[in-house]
């Protein structure tokens, strides 16, 4: 059994990554629109050419993280040695220098490549780490229930504090510079949550065969894994939805609803704006989804409760097009309604990478648990690059111009990202997980089985 400490160790993790991830999917688009001053179909090509890049260095990080020995693990080192780069290149994405057309390209490509690479080199093992810290299915689903919970309490966080902070830090100053300063503050709080997920956590989970396999071997494993297959489908599916709904939150608000119009809301002596709450409400709500799917799972089933989420927010998704600028209690309540699926989804999905693992260890004898869980990842900026580059060329596509009146024909392109857009993403991720095959039933076999052959493999 896993103390409470343990648990919220790992959930630090999430926290961390998920603060800079949030700041990447709801305002990075937008700053480099209307912020650093590049072209929206420009940057959504950025966006995808790097995260696929960034999507195939995924598995590099798994491979090497499955052959890392240390008196601390094989995942956790990674923790301690890369926080502070992980906070320090996120701030230099935010630095606006004073280059040319090309010059500000060019640094964008670079600092977001070096950002997704450091992302990847902590997150994966971090990932990998459920995969270790206990063999129990059950306790899994905990321990991602934990992790999203986390994950979305940072995110929450950041999206709350980040404009306000940004507004005050601008003050006296100029608008990039608050930019920077609140990404130096959202990075501090970074590196103190990995280093308290690194001292807190243990690993546990040792593979029954103590020989590393070779590098073919486990590509060649991972290749035939079916469910692998399956989930990294559907986790692509399930963020492109993501994507879209987030990438585009600000430019519905500031285009749309033109949150300029409404007085903002002050909090204890903090100025909030629409699209700030409308976001922190949003992850507020996940959170809420990330505590049902544990019970709800384990009641239901993976699959059922996975596609029934989708099913809710697929068809709230689509009401969403239909609603007015003034209609805002109906914008926040579709939004909370549909973050909850959302929220409900992604614990499922770390637990069933997991399950990957033990089912491919059964399968073959071999356990590459970096390796299955960098799929986790790579699917993450996979479907983050598909629906960020996607924003981009529809923005330019429908006729979008940074900082000015936008015309009925963009506004039209806009109210399709939070609605039609994302609910093509949650009706391919149904169709994916409904072909999963580790029920909790044929679950409960693997680990059996897997349990038999430990107890054997120590009385040899």
């Amino acid at each position: 059994m896993i103390a409470l400490k343990e648990k919220i160790g790992y959930g630090f993790g999430d926290m961390a990554s998920s603060m800079f991830w949030k700041l990447f999917g709801s305002y990075l688009m937008i700053f480099y629109t209307d912020v650093f001053g590049l072209p929206a179909a420009v940057v959504g090509t950025m966006f995808l050419i790097t995260r696929i890049w960034d999507s195939g260095f995924d598995p590099l990080v798994g491979i090497v993280a499955d052959r890392t020995h240390s008196r601390w693990g094989k995942f956790r080192p990674y923790l301690l040695f890369l926080a502070i780069p992980f906070a320090f290149i996120g701030v230099l994405t935010f630095i606006t220098p004073d280059f040319s057309d090309t010059g500000k390209l060019i640094y964008a490509y670079v600092t977001y490549s070096l950002m997704m690479m450091v992302y990847s080199a902590i997150n994966v093992p971090y990932a990998s780490l459920l995969g270790v810290m206990s063999a129990d299915p059950k306790e899994r689903n905990t321990l991602s229930t934990y992790r999203m919970a986390f994950a979305y309490i940072g995110s929450f966080i950041a999206l709350l504090l980040f404009m306000p902070m940004t507004n005050w830090f601008s003050v006296g100053h100029s608008e990039q510079y608050g930019w920077t300063m609140s990404v130096v503050v959202i990075g501090m709080m970074c590196a103190i949550l990995f280093y308290g997920c690194f001292a807190w956590t243990r690993e546990r989970v040792k593979a029954i065969n103590a020989k590393q396999s070779s590098l073919k071997t486990d590509l060649k494993d991972l290749l035939y894994n079916r469910p692998w297959w399956i989930l990294l489908g559907a986790g692509v599916a399930a963020l492109v939805f993501n994507s879209i709904r987030d990438g585009a939150t600000v430019y519905y608000f500031k285009y749309f609803i033109v949150e300029e119009d409404y007085q903002s809301i002050s909090l204890f002596g903090v100025s909030f704006v629409l699209s700030g709450l409308y976001l922190a409400v949003g992850q507020a709500a996940n959170i809420v989804g990330v505590v049902l799917a544990a019970p709800v799972s384990n009641r239901l089933g993976k699959n059922k409760t996975y596609m029934g989420a989708m099913v809710i927010a697929t068809i709230f998704s689509i009401l969403f097009y239909w609603l007015d600028k003034g209609d805002l209690i109906w914008i926040f309540t579709l939004q909370i309604i549909i973050s909850i699926c959302a929220g409900s989804i992604f614990p499922l999905l770390w637990s069933m990478y997991a399950d990957c693992a033990d089912y491919s260890e059964l399968k073959t004898g071999n356990r590459a648990t970096g390796l299955i869980f960098s799929s986790s990842s790579m699917s993450q900026k996979f479907g983050w690059a598909i629906g960020s580059a996607l924003t981009g060329w529809l923005l330019a596509y429908f006729g979008f111009r940074a900082n000015e009146v936008q015309s009925v024909e963009a506004i039209h392109g806009i109210k399709l990202f939070l609605s039609w857009l994302p609910a093509v993403g949650t009706i391919l991720s149904i169709i994916f997980i409904s072909m999963y095959p580790l029920s909790e039933k044929r679950m409960k076999e693997i680990t059996d089985e897997l349990e038999q052959k430990r107890k054997e493999k120590q009385n040899e």
